[in-house]
């Protein structure tokens, strides 16, 4: 037989007509698949569980600790002291402090509003009203908001 002539064979609907007009089959044991089982054998598949949120990991930036200058270092320290004076009154102040990363090297430069409460010298940390607390290491600005 040829290429050809077995290319006939496989095209013609001849050899299908034993089956053609039976009745589908419906089993007496199992009950039918559900539509929305039935879609799920479809569902996409992860080989490599946990690929994507590493590759998310690896490409996530992180920024450089800025080491402040003796300058800088002393105009936070009187901006701290000034506040520090009217802190009775719980006043309400802007900070930027550098919170480091929990998985990687560096970390990120993060802005809050809040009213400052106490300084727990023991932790050296400032402590805002609604409990926050933040390392004075970490503190690279901070302002009284009018």
């Amino acid at each position: 037989m040829t290429d050809n002539n077995l290319n006939d064979n496989i095209l013609t609907s001849e050899n299908y007509d034993d089956i053609i007009n039976l009745p589908h089959h419906v089993s007496k044991n199992h009950k039918p698949m559900p539509l929305i089982n039935r879609a799920a054998q479809f569902a996409p598949f992860a080989a490599l569980t946990g690929y994507d949120a590493a590759i998310y990991e690896a490409a996530r930036l992180t920024e450089n600790r800025i080491e402040l200058t003796d300058y800088l270092n002393n105009q936070l320290n009187d901006k701290m002291n000034a506040i520090l004076q009217n802190i009775d009154n719980k006043p309400l102040v802007k900070i930027v402090y550098f919170k480091p990363d929990e998985f990687k090297s560096g970390g990120k430069y993060v802005k809050i509003v809040g009213n400052l409460k106490f300084i727990n010298e023991e932790n050296h940390t400032v402590v805002l009203v609604d409990g926050m607390e933040i390392k004075i290491s970490e503190i690279v600005d901070i302002d009284q908001v009018e």
